[in-house]
């Protein structure tokens, strides 16, 4: 990354010193994310833009510059730093890279895209973390050594660990409390008391279906002295089918699930909420786990019993086909597989595949031919296309019919609209190039035989421009050269717009006939071909051919046949039960979502860089069951909270604090706040508004109606009493509810959704028109069951806390329902709303407590 030349040599001294910044903290202390988005986002650049004048493989260091490693950067050149990590608007640097001053830019030939000046924002934001030591050779490759790295803990086989002798023989309920309780006494540490039985019930109600328990729940479960009773509380809610929406959202958190494509204009995707459903009902199946991942990476090439469930197997890829898309155009595609990639290596492995793009993984032992090996695969792979601002008609969605007629006619019919649509944007460019235009300097016609717009002004600037992509009758994108000057064309003005206005026709006719067929936002097999290298992570520069295949350290199968995408095989090879990792990985995070947190507490890193597990003989324990079960979820839950770790107290103690002040050793259960999802549906259940049933698709406009662009991106909120899981996803613009309450980001993976505490969430919860209307309906609910006030003050309670207030607690509600009358009568309220108006605000400090919002 260099400069345009400068007038004067100090100012060439000072530009110099723009990509230098004041690093003083050390690899370590930036976390695991940092240092993945440094490798992913900004090493690439700095290599590809700026080691040819900054590094030690330069001819000559230019302003004695060199960025090739930190110590370099934290040294800085000639005029020092001029980047203050933490405060992007503070650093030169990005003034430079985003071309403000005609002196200051960088680099001078060509400026960075839109999206790699944003990544440089938000990694100087997050503090310039940058693990590189000593000098480094761009042209280096580390050779690994696999026989050293397989010793590592996660690539070691799952061993069958046998639970420890403990002490306390009479607290053990379960081979898990064994493995905890040999740490505690280790430690010389006491577990807290077991939790009592409300406690206990609200808690197991919530983790498993992410609702309150009802007043006839907690009645029942207290009223049942048998030692089953808390089994059969389990039993009953593993039946529940508020079950699948609870972990089902577990699920969409991992794998990055939206409604919407991702692109400029975020086009939505009507038939994504197939693929959510499936999700959803194959948890409340309990499909075994390695079924369920290889269903949704080869569900289509996998046998069937009837048509039906081929379908079924069709619609799970549908995780492949949610992959984030980029850019308005086709030829970002590759960033749509580095997004695939990303997504099976952390959700499925607890491995950061995807670091290994641009050069060999600097941690793990993942070689940039093992990424490309996988990138084979998917590029071999038929995403279905869900449309963008410049072709805007889904393309390769699959049909879900037996019927091969109605197949055709909809690949045919979808292949029509994308070629109109292709041909449209064609004439329209061909006429800017035609109509003569004035020159805004001069006031004259200026000649009219090339365009002066978009892409065509960087052509005529000698810049480079991304190639056109247009879609073949295979439904596979093909460049078109774009990058030269247009040939001025044979035809006159009137004959274009003549053809423009016949295409324009023949595409609103297409438009209006819609395509009633019944398809998934799935994928399919493209033309099976192995991958180049992209050296650097760039599609243009390619190297070496990868025969696809799978990690080395995992054992560096390749394809068997390469007939297909390699799909299939890739699936096994994820779901081997010798895999050391994919049983670990999904035990890990069910453990952490009834605990808070994971044996291991980087969930989606098992790797160098993430953190060692805590109890790593009770994680192979658990995996072994895992896997002998029959890789049966709802049985892992079971075992889980069965134990007495499970149904421990929250209560705290001075003497365990101070030796364990993170309870890594679980020697008390950790209270938790709500979920995003669990404040909505709970309010909604306790107003007596929330509807159960499975939602269907969302109301979005037809096909032929989308006319999103990127200054004018889809958005959609729409009122509904269904679940949260049900709710509108969105990449580029959050839904409203979710976002102020910490809900995942459906753009990239989420392990362990971050917890703020705001200002914004305490006055929604007291101020929203939401809570307004759902408080009202609670008021109404415990008005109508009771008519004495003290028995509607314990109904509420009952409802929203599971239990009765206490004496102190009546007192202060029933004083605070005749302040409420009180003041409204001020205002003006009419007799009869005064005591509605009263309750509903009391029911709006109920819904707002911590006791509501917490769990124990």
């Amino acid at each position: 990354m260099f400069f345009r030349p400068i007038r004067t040599a100090a100012r060439c001294v000072s530009v110099f010193s723009l990509v230098v910044f004041c690093l003083t903290g050390r690899a370590a202390d930036f976390s695991p994310e940092g240092l993945e988005f440094f490798e992913k986002k900004i090493r690439p650049v700095l290599a590809d833009k700026c080691y040819k004048c900054h590094s030690t493989q330069s001819d000559k260091v230019k302003g004695g510059l060199l960025l090739d490693s930190r110590d370099a950067l934290r040294k800085g050149g000639e005029s020092g730093p001029a980047l203050v990590p933490g405060k992007p608007e503070e650093s030169l640097l990005i003034k430079a890279i985003h071309y403000e001053d005609d002196e200051l830019q960088m680099p001078p030939k060509e400026q960075l895209t839109d999206g790699q000046i944003k990544d440089f924002e938000a990694w100087i934001k997050m503090g310039a973390p940058d693990p590189r030591k000593g000098v480094e050779v761009a042209a280096a490759k580390p050779i690994y050594d696999f026989d050293k790295e397989k010793k590592f803990w996660s690539y070691q086989p799952v061993k069958d660990a046998v639970p420890p002798k403990v002490r306390s023989v009479a607290w053990v309920k379960s081979p898990i409390d064994s493995f905890i309780l040999a740490k505690l006494e280790a430690k010389g540490l006491t577990p807290s008391r077991p939790a009592d039985k409300r406690t206990l019930l609200r808690r197991a109600t919530y983790d498993l279906t992410g609702l309150p328990p009802t007043p006839a729940e907690m009645d029942a479960f207290l009223n049942d002295r048998s030692p089953q009773a808390f089994e059969k509380v389990i039993d009953r809610l593993l039946a529940s089918p508020a079950y699948g929406a609870q972990w089902g959202r577990h699920w969409l958190d991992v794998v990055r699930y939206a409604d919407t494509s991702g692109c400029n204009s975020d086009y939505p995707v009507p038939a994504a909420y197939k693929y959510r459903n499936w999700v959803i009902d194959a948890f409340n199946r309990d499909k075994p786990y390695h079924e369920f991942l290889r269903e949704q990476i080869a569900g289509d090439l996998l046998s069937a019993a009837d048509p039906q469930d081929r379908f079924e197997k069709v619609i799970a890829t549908g995780y492949l086909a949610i992959a984030r898309r980029f850019g308005s155009r086709n030829n970002e595609f590759h960033l749509t597989i580095e997004d695939t990639i990303d997504n099976v290596g952390k959700a499925m492995l607890g491995l950061s595949v995807s670091c290994a793009r641009c050069h060999d993984h600097k941690f793990d032992p993942i070689p940039t031919r093992d990424y490309y090996a996988l990138y084979g695969i998917f590029s071999s792979t038929r995403y279905a296309f869900p449309g963008t601002e410049i072709y805007k008609f889904p393309k390769d969605m699959v049909p879900l019919t037996t019927n091969a007629v109605e197949a055709g006619e909809l690949f045919r019919k979808q292949l029509e609209l994308a070629t109109l649509d292709d041909r449209l944007e064609d004439l329209k460019r061909e006429k800017r190039a035609l109509t003569p235009r004035k020159d805004p300097k001069t006031n004259l016609v200026a000649d009219a035989s090339v365009a002066i717009d978009g892409n065509d002004e960087k052509v005529l600037k000698g810049e480079k421009v991304a190639p056109r992509i247009a879609l073949d009758g295979e439904g596979q994108a093909k460049a078109k050269g774009m990058g030269r000057l247009p040939e001025k064309s044979k035809r006159t003005l009137e004959e274009v717009k003549d053809e423009l206005e016949e295409v324009e026709i023949k595409l609103r006719q297409r438009e209006a006939k819609a395509l009633v067929f019944n398809k998934a936002y799935a994928v399919s097999e493209g033309k099976p071909a192995n991958a180049r290298i992209q050296r650097k992570g760039e599609p243009n520069n390619l190297g070496d051919e990868a025969p696809r295949g799978f990690l080395q350290i995992l054992g560096g199968q390749t394809l068997q046949h390469g007939n297909n995408s390699g799909r299939d095989e890739l699936a096994g090879w994820i779901c081997d039960a010798r895999n050391p990792l994919t049983a670990r990985v999904m035990v890990n995070r069910i453990w952490q979502h009834h605990f808070g947190k994971g044996i291991v507490q980087s969930p989606n890193d098992f790797g160098v860089r993430g953190k060692a597990p805590t109890h790593p003989e009770l994680l192979d324990y658990l995996a072994t069951r895992f896997v002998e079960n029959g890789w049966s979820i709802k049985a892992l839950h079971k075992r889980i909270m069965l134990s007495q770790v499970y149904q421990l107290s929250c209560e705290d103690n001075a003497k365990n604090s101070l030796a364990d002040v993170n309870n890594e050793l679980l020697w008390k259960f950790n209270r938790r706040r709500l979920s995003a999802e669990e404040i909505r549906d709970s309010v909604l259940t306790v107003s007596g508004s929330l509807d159960r049933t499975m939602a269907g698709p969302h109301p979005f406009s037809p096909d032929n109606e989308y006319k999103f662009t990127q200054h004018k991106p889809f958005y959609a909120v729409y009122s509904t009493d269904k679940r949260s899981i049900y709710l509108m996803q969105q990449r580029i613009k959050k839904q409203p509810f979710l976002e102020v309450f910490d809900g995942a980001d459906p753009n990239a993976t989420t392990a362990d959704r971050p917890l703020s505490t705001t200002a914004i969430q305490a006055l929604f919860m007291l101020n929203a028109p939401f809570m307004h209307e759902q408080a009202d309906k609670l008021a109404v609910r415990v008005g109508m069951a009771f008519p004495e006030e003290s028995h509607r003050i314990e109904h509420a309670y009952r409802l929203a806390l599971g239990r009765f207030p206490s004496r102190e607690e009546m007192r202060w509600g029933q004083e605070y329902l005749q302040q409420g009358r009180d003041s409204l009568k001020e205002s003006g309220t009419p007799g009869e709303q005064l005591q509605r108006g009263a309750l509903a605000s009391y029911m709006r400090v109920l819904l707002s407590s911590n006791e509501f919002l917490f769990i124990e």
